[in-house]
């Protein structure tokens, strides 16, 4: 197992066995021996090693291991393996701290994912996802408001939610997967609020419509009019662009982009689903979009990016009720005690006491 861990922090660091090695004072053969399990490292080239791949001393010793199942990645072509394979570590890490988190908890607090209650009929047509994701919806208490924090939504009923920060991660496209049965999405840091969000939700649109589709409908296709559906529901969408349009404003999708959180092309996209403007509209606006740069960086403010705040809840939480004690705690969290100390009490310095 150190062997195995020790290979996913190499790659996660992005490092070469010669370049760890440089910095932890021995050979690259002595690395190749470590990641196979031929011997192992004294404590002192341990700490080495571990400050040059950016982990505790106790992450090669972690009790939890995970593999993710039915995985897939959602990625341009320009993504290099090197990159996978970095997001892969980042990705494992983090799995493995929820789950070793899941299993200190006697009754932990978050229910398991369960599908929502469906209509039972084959979707035929791309204009009844319209009415699945309302149903979505309306089950989860959503109504046909903003969704304000869809990372929260998610991880509320039962579904991983991972942001990785890994270098250039901006270029990867997103990423589903399964832990013990837990549903796990992965989307990064580095991207705006809109794509975080839209990513987020057609991801949940895999979940949710994979064994739905007749087979003459497209995936892909079906789970971005899910994706636009859930965030911006054709009711919204009817309130705030009208019924039928000869032409949109800038304004209004911008307005529209801040307020339900997916971008204006995305809008736009929504408006032509919905027939509210033609297709050729669609068309005409989306090469404004070209001409103009818009489809890189769309102007004005950005939307907020989204961050998973359950885990650290959860673990001040399990703190706070006596089930971990501060050293798991900081672990858990990847920070050193001192600095996690500091950070429980919020900066306060009068009590250097540790528990």
């Amino acid at each position: 197992m150190f062997g195995e861990r020790l290979l996913r922090a190499r790659s996660a660091a992005g490092l070469s066995m010669k370049q760890l090695a440089e910095k932890a004072g021995v050979s690259a053969n002595m690395i190749k021996k470590y990641e196979h399990n031929q011997s192992v490292p004294g404590s002192d080239v341990l700490v080495k090693m571990s400050r040059a791949l950016n982990v505790r001393n106790e992450y090669f010793f972690r009790p939890t291991q995970v593999e993710l199942k039915n995985i897939e990645y959602r990625k341009r072509q320009t993504v290099s393996a090197k990159m996978l394979a970095q997001i892969h570590a980042d990705v494992i890490d983090q799995a493995e701290r929820w789950l070793e988190l899941t299993n200190l908890w006697p009754n932990f607090p978050v229910p398991h994912f369960s599908q929502p209650d469906l209509p039972d009929e084959r979707i035929e047509s791309y204009q009844q996802i319209e009415h699945l994701a309302d149903c979505v919806r309306q089950q989860w208490g959503l109504g046909h408001q903003p969704i304000t924090h869809l990372i929260d939504v998610l991880e509320s009923h039962g579904i991983l939610v991972i942001v990785t920060d890994v270098a250039h991660s901006e270029k990867f496209d997103g990423c589903q997967a399964m832990v013990d049965a837990i549903p796990v999405i992965v989307i990064s840091a580095k991207w705006p609020g809109d794509r975080q969000r839209f990513t987020l939700a057609h991801e949940l649109g895999h979940l949710i419509l994979h064994h739905c589709l007749s087979p003459h409908l497209d995936e892909e296709k079906a789970c971005n009019r899910f994706a636009g559906a859930l965030l911006f529901p054709s009711c919204a969408v009817f309130q705030h662009f009208g019924t039928r349009r000869s032409r949109l404003e800038d304004q209004e999708l911008y307005l529209q982009k801040m307020d339900y959180g997916l971008s204006m092309m995305a809008c736009i996209y929504r408006a032509a689903d919905l027939t509210v403007i033609t297709e050729a509209k669609r068309k005409e606006m989306i090469m404004q979009f070209s001409v103009r740069k818009w489809r890189k960086k769309e102007p004005g403010e950005q939307v907020a990016r989204e961050s998973t705040t359950l885990f650290p809840q959860l673990i001040f939480r399990a703190l706070g009720e006596g089930i971990i004690s501060e050293g798991k705690a900081a672990e858990l969290m990847g920070m050193s005690l001192v600095s996690f100390h500091r950070e429980r009490k919020l900066g306060w310095s009068d009590d250097h006491s540790y528990q």
